[in-house]
């Protein structure tokens, strides 16, 4: 009887630095075991904004909440799409992909103690100190909440 394969769970949105963190994870977890025979179960997350929080509470009429929605449905769609291409692009088939409504830092953390995740992957945006300090770290945020293994995966610097 072969044994369960253990899950990862990477957080998906549509920056280069998540596309970098999928890229890199499939070239080093499943392709040097030719995609899906892999160790791991791959689940893919793509953490939906709430229409509330991209909209907030400044007065916005009623009427533009419906377009807002369906504009952040269509992101999911693409981003999610684009993940399962990528995937496949990559010989990787058996795949599994979520779009969870909330903010990132709590969705992939959720996600990743569903599914019993052995590993949690997220991409990191590598913003200053100030910029993280108002816009919040998702990366740091999982690192230090999430009850598995998190890899934090980082873009190379460009060299000028």
């Amino acid at each position: 009887m072969a044994a369960e394969k253990q899950v990862m769970v990477i957080g998906a949105d549509d920056s280069e630095e998540s596309h970098y963190a999928l890229e890199w994870t499939l070239d080093h977890f499943f392709k040097p075991f030719g995609g899906d025979t892999a160790p791991f179960k791959l689940i893919i997350v793509h953490a939906k904004p709430s229409v509330s929080s991209v909209v907030g509470f400044v007065g916005a009429g009623a009427e533009i909440l419906p377009i807002v929605d369906a504009d952040l449905k269509k992101m999911a769609a693409r981003v999610t799409e684009k993940a399962k291409e990528f995937c496949a692009s990559k010989s990787v088939t058996d795949v599994v992909v979520e779009v969870m409504e909330g903010d990132a830092r709590n969705v992939l953390c959720e996600a990743a103690e569903r599914h019993h995740a052995s590993i949690l992957v997220v991409g990191s945006h590598g913003y200053g100190a100030i910029k993280r300090a108002f816009l919040g770290s998702v990366s740091d945020y999982c690192a230090h909440q999430a009850h598995c293994t998190v890899m934090i995966v980082k873009k190379p610097k460009t060299k000028h």
